[in-house]
């Protein structure tokens, strides 16, 4: 091969390589959605007094063009006890009408909706309505011996010495805060494993910091360290109320955590003081206690906030740990657990909902295993409204209405026993899930607390 020829054949691959880099489609990038939609109801907030008409409308466009001729299928009924079958109604001119109805009782009324587009995707969403949620109360009640048997309990698990182990975390932690797992004895055969995240005094120029303790959500799933609240000066404490080990590889992990975990909000429950969620409770009560023993705790403020099962966790900590200053619960789970035997939505775990919804919206949670008079008998001990009842430091609570994990009525029925100062944030289109804005909502209420 002449030199000539080696030169022209290495400029035409190099000109096919670079041809082959500025390749573009020419199809252009959509910068909105073709299908866009918005529920409206005809109360702006979605409140309504009993006997009220509450009315849905469902705007859609395809393209900016109004969708025209398309059924919209719609269930309408009172919070998870919605029909089998689907009614159905025509957009017209980008609107589709939904009349919801109205409660003679406080509670909420849902509609769950879809549609098929051009675009051959089908849209769905989930809408609920209330009808004088002040005035929502729960079925459970505080038994007489409520107080006393958590004192108990709480005392019974202060004879055992919290023993904490800590494993270094090198890769959460850099020059602004130190991270570590940490296992803490928190009751005679109870261990709980958490992130410690700390501020090093160093970098923030101060020796005490305020704590806060984090609860997880349901399941078993794993947690990790977060940096929001050290990077604002608080010692942060993430746990995981299994002692399942964090630092485990996944596939171990998994396994384990369905062989120890599965089914553990059913166990026990024959009997308050054999339930899982005892030791649980107590378990999150003594996690303050271990934050309030470092010395680098400022001696003034306690923080609890998480959300669902950490939202009910929250609120039951922040009532039996007298060193808690401030709670901040998000969409708690755990309100309310005897509604479904009252044909009323429940909270989660959804107990009871099993016997009395249609078999498409069957919740495997609400199984319960034992006669429900025996199950009602224990649930009550671990009710949160009951825990509510109890609180008596300032509250931020924050919820939405489109959740079918944890009812709007369930949390309402909680939020209306809470006597101590409190701050609402509701936001009707969220689920379970939280905007953004409800965090610095919380956020600034949190730090107009700090003591």
């Amino acid at each position: 091969m002449s030199r000539t020829f080696r030169i022209m054949l290495g400029l035409c691959l190099t000109t096919l390589a670079v041809s082959a880099q500025t390749f573009q489609q020419e199809f252009g990038n959509p910068r909105k959605p073709f299908v866009e939609t918005v529920a409206t109801t005809n109360h702006a907030d979605g409140h309504y007094a009993l006997g009220q008409q509450a009315t849905l409308h469902i705007l859609a466009r395809e393209g900016g063009v109004p969708v025209h001729g398309t059924m919209l299928h719609y269930k309408v009924g009172k919070e998870m006890f919605l029909p089998e079958q689907f009614d159905s109604v025509a957009f017209c001119d980008g609107e589709a009408v939904v009349s919801m109805g109205t409660l003679p009782e406080p509670g909420f009324m849902a509609c769950q909706y879809e549609f098929r587009a051009a675009d051959g995707k089908t849209y769905k969403d989930l809408v609920k309505v209330a009808f004088s949620p002040e005035d929502i109360r729960t079925f459970s009640p505080m038994p007489s011996d409520f107080k006393a048997f958590w004192q108990k309990a709480l005392a019974e698990a202060r004879k055992q010495p919290i023993e904490p182990e800590y494993t270094d975390i090198p890769d959460a932690t850099n020059e602004q805060f130190v991270t570590k797992r940490v296992r803490l004895h928190v009751g005679k055969e109870k261990w709980i494993q958490g992130f410690l995240t700390m501020p090093k005094v160093s970098a923030l120029n101060t020796q005490t910091f305020p704590v806060v303790l984090c609860p997880p959500g349901a399941g078993s799933t794993k947690i990790y360290p977060s940096d929001f609240f050290p990077k604002q000066g608080y010692i942060y404490l993430k746990i995981e109320i299994h002692d399942n080990d964090q630092l485990l590889p996944d596939d171990v992990y998994d396994k384990m955590r369905h062989e120890r975990c599965d089914d553990y909000m059913r166990r026990g429950m024959a009997s308050k003081d054999t339930y899982y969620y005892k030791d649980v409770y107590v378990g999150c009560a003594r996690a303050v206690d271990f934050l309030c023993s470092l010395p680098e705790w400022d001696g003034k403020n306690v923080i609890v906030t998480g959300g669902s099962q950490g939202g009910a966790l929250t609120i039951i900590t922040a009532a039996l740990n007298e060193k808690v200053t401030a709670c901040a619960p998000f969409y708690p789970a755990l309100c309310d657990l005897t509604g479904f035997l009252h044909q009323r939505a429940g909270g989660w775990p959804k107990f009871f909902s099993w016997q009395y919804v249609d078999e498409s919206r069957r919740y495997k949670d609400g199984q319960v295993d034992i006669p429900e008079e025996q199950a009602v008998q224990t649930l009550q001990y671990y009710d949160v409204v009951n825990f509510a009842r109890m609180l008596e430091v300032p509250t931020f609570m924050s919820w939405g209405y489109s959740d079918d994990t944890c009812s709007p009525t369930s949390i309402w029925a909680a939020w209306n026993e809470i006597q101590a100062p409190k701050e609402k944030d509701i936001t009707p289109s969220s689920g379970h899930w939280r905007f953004p804005t409800s965090w610095s909502k919380c956020w600034q209420w949190l730090k107009n607390h700090e003591k």
